[in-house]
């Protein structure tokens, strides 16, 4: 799994403009590992409505994106033998520039 890390293009202060060039990039990337067949599927994150549960009273809270030191803004499952292999797929990750990471997690798969 491919774990996106990084600020919320709508609080960066991008134009619309740079959201769209940074969209495509985006796409590319997205069709690239697709071409590749490493690509297995993914998603997006919303940076509002973030809510925590935590304790054994399940207490929820909102949480704003600003508050976080870490804002995960999407993830990747992508077909990858080993982490080597995954962070060569990781190599053109759009948001680099813009002080982003990718952390790479093997996904446990149970027998059912």
């Amino acid at each position: 799994m491919l774990i996106f890390i990084g600020a919320d293009y709508g609080t960066m202060g991008l134009s619309p403009e740079e959201i769209q060039e940074r969209m495509g990039r985006w796409m590319g990337w997205t069709e690239k590992m697709a071409k590749a067949g490493v690509m297995k599927s993914g998603e997006a994150l919303h940076a509002d409505g973030i809510k925590r549960i935590s304790g054994n009273a399940q207490t929820v809270t909102d949480v704003a994106a600003a508050e976080l030191k870490e804002l995960i803004g999407g993830f990747f499952i992508v077909k990858a033998d080993n982490a080597d292999e995954a962070i060569k797929i990781a190599a053109d990750f759009p948001d680099y520039d813009l002080g982003g990471t990718v952390e790479v997690r093997k996904v446990m798969v149970f027998d059912r």
